[in-house]
């Protein structure tokens, strides 16, 4: 049985507006993860995402997106690594302060460095070290597929979660 239905002619043009779209999107729930890279010159990037999921098991790949208007989007472009820390329930302050502009992102902020060089933030429900594998421009923003080389995570840590517009902490149904 064929998936495919004949030649496609594209895409119609949307029948919503970007608020409409960008509420949509809010419905569903994610966690929140903050990326994190060294730059040639040393210094440390970091922002916060919710962007992330898993690509494929064997290899071991994850994906996750970037404004094409990001600042920091030459420094995770031409990087060789970075590190997705999944935030724990308790880090909606460090969430909100990597996702700010003019702040001291760094500031007091405890991690350690992984293998490639990229922080690891303590306190974090996991982690991820990749290799950056691969990108892709779409719309307007850039899709960057991590080769996993390390991974480590905290058995029964409660997440942070992003759901309509607001940070929620898990509850077990």
């Amino acid at each position: 049985m064929s998936l495919t239905h004949g030649p496609s002619l594209g895409a119609r043009a949307p029948d919503f507006s970007a608020l409409e779209f960008r509420a949509a999107l809010g419905m569903f729930a994610t966690g929140v993860t903050i990326v994190t890279a060294r730059a040639a010159n040393g210094r440390l990037i970091g922002m916060t995402a919710n962007s992330f999921n898993s690509v494929s098991i064997h290899p071991p790949l994850v994906l996750w997106s970037l404004a094409r208007a990001a600042g920091s989007l030459a420094v995770f472009s031409q990087g060789s690594h970075y590190a997705i820390n999944v935030l724990a329930a308790d880090q909606m302050t460090l969430a909100q302060r990597f996702a700010s502009k003019d702040v001291d992102r760094w500031q007091g902020v405890e991690f350690v460095e992984g293998q490639a060089g990229a922080p690891l933030l303590k306190g974090v429900v996991a982690s991820f070290e990749c290799f950056n594998r691969s990108r892709y421009e779409e719309g307007d923003h850039v899709i960057f597929i991590g080769e996993v080389e390390r991974c480590a995570h905290r058995a029964g840590s409660s997440p942070l979660l992003y759901h309509g517009g607001r940070f929620f902490a898990e509850h077990p149904l």
